[in-house]
């Protein structure tokens, strides 16, 4: 018996949240007296998988196959149930991000197990019931779960525990699977390309985020200019990206990503529910807004009455002043 995590690269690195949700499943695998297998591409360069190791991980299984290539969700399901099952797994863990969300029910279906999307806390476990706590409407609340199947499924959300690395090392051994129930005709109609030089917004610790009082997309730049300043990504509000100033993946609130940063800066937004129900969760929330009465004044712990085209620039100047000084 282990506990299975499914992990992703980015940028050649094993990604933040993979190293995260590897410690998570190794708190898991302790408590059950057993140890963590994580679940990773054949095609990952063999020099970064050290990093599993260090996060907890006691094995690691790469599997090589064109299906899961091309972000097929099913084929990835067929192939993390037959690593579960070829590694004697009975708990799976995955961060919960756009990918685990078309892959983790898809598993839970084929593994018949209870499943619970987007923890926050580590599950308690008594008499092989997991109790875990997830947020519960729109992040106003946090509701607990338990999961009563003998196989069980939970995706943790980024950002929730900071990641721990030690000495450990991994044994890796490929795994060949049988894909061939993952045939899918897929008719690709646009691809468009992120800029993989930004930071990834879910897993960001830092967020500039900023709404309709920036007036237009040209005046984009100062919050670029402050967000690199800080080594922040950045984001926007659903009417940015309505209005295509900004590309919809910078989207967050209810609707677009939910993110957990240490600190977000909000610039010229009102702070309506639907955008508070993405951002409740970030440790530090700094509104700059010129209407006193925004309402995500309320929910801010630091707040800046003032033009943001006069506030931001002096603000990213004072960022630059206070870094060149401690370099």
């Amino acid at each position: 018996m282990s506990v299975l995590v499914y992990t992703e690269t980015s940028k050649n690195k094993i990604r933040k949240s993979s190293l995260e949700a590897v410690n998570y499943a190794a708190n898991i695998a302790a408590k059950l007296g057993t140890t963590v297998t994580a679940v990773i591409d054949g095609g990952t360069d063999a020099a970064i998988l050290g990093d599993l190791g260090k996060a907890g991980a006691k094995k690691v299984i790469t599997i090589t196959d064109a299906k899961l290539k091309d972000g097929n969700p099913r084929a990835w399901a067929i192939a993390i149930d037959q690593a579960a099952s070829a590694d004697g797994a009975t708990v799976v863990i995955f961060s919960h991000d756009i990918v685990s969300k078309a892959i983790a029910p898809r598993l839970a279906v084929r593994m018949k197990a209870g499943i619970v999307a987007g923890a926050v806390e580590y599950p308690t476990i008594e008499g092989g019931k997991f109790s875990v706590r997830k947020s519960a409407f729109s992040g106003k609340a946090t509701a607990v779960y338990v999961i009563h199947s003998d196989k069980k499924i939970i995706s943790l959300l980024p950002n929730s525990y900071p990641i721990q690395l030690a000495d450990g090392t991994a044994e890796v051994s490929p795994l060949t699977v049988d894909l061939s129930a993952a045939e899918i005709k897929v008719t690709v109609k646009e691809l468009k390309t992120r800029d993989t030089t930004k930071i990834s917004l879910p897993e960001a610790e830092l967020v500039v985020s900023a709404g309709r009082g920036m007036k237009g997309p040209e005046n984009w730049g100062i919050i670029e200019d402050l967000a690199n300043s800080l080594g922040a990504a950045t984001a926007c509000s659903r009417p940015i990206a309505d209005m295509d100033w900004r590309p919809h993946h910078e989207h967050v609130g209810q609707t677009g990503l939910a993110v957990r940063p240490n600190l977000y800066i909000a610039i010229g937004i009102s702070g309506a529910i639907q955008h508070l129900a993405g951002v409740n969760g970030s440790k530090t929330i700094v509104v700059i807004n010129t209407d006193k009465e925004a309402p995500f004044f309320k929910a801010a712990d630091y707040g800046v009455i003032g033009d943001a085209f006069e506030v931001v620039p002096r603000l990213t100047e004072a960022v630059k002043k206070f870094k060149a000084a401690h370099h």
